[in-house]
């Protein structure tokens, strides 16, 4: 997604950016901070870049370690954002779910399945 927004941000900045768009499917906004920085510029502009896994595996992998550390905040961000990318669909999600269930605990799980099924039923009404 290369966009002119970014064009005058330096070469690391203006990726990270339009990586973080494709990735999360909305607009970013360039920010301050080393957070940021780190964020955009290393992360986003390299870590997601790498060659060796799929924006599919990354993301496999991402919701199993957020799953696994409650982290239901940043998982209402990736799995509405890997189901609208088509990187996973209403099925591997629900197997995503019962398989954490086992390994990350049932609560953990839970939360996981209510972001999954508000995710599925919010994708359902955009469609109709």
């Amino acid at each position: 997604m290369s966009t002119d927004r970014f064009d005058d941000l330096p070469a690391d900045r203006r990726r990270g950016l339009e990586r973080m768009e494709e990735v999360y499917g909305f607009e970013m906004t360039d920010g301050a901070g080393d957070f940021f920085r780190y964020t955009a510029d290393h992360l986003f502009a390299d870590i997601w870049n790498r060659p060796g896994l799929s924006d599919r595996d990354r993301r496999l992998v991402l919701i199993g370690l957020l799953a696994g550390q409650g982290a239901a905040d940043v998982l209402g961000i990736q799995v509405p954002a890997a189901h609208a990318n088509g990187e996973l669909d209403d099925e591997a999600l629900r197997e995503i779910v019962i398989f954490v269930c086992h390994y990350a605990g049932w609560p953990n799980g839970a939360r996981l399945n209510s972001i999954v099924e508000e995710t599925i039923a919010e994708a359902r009404r955009s469609r109709a």
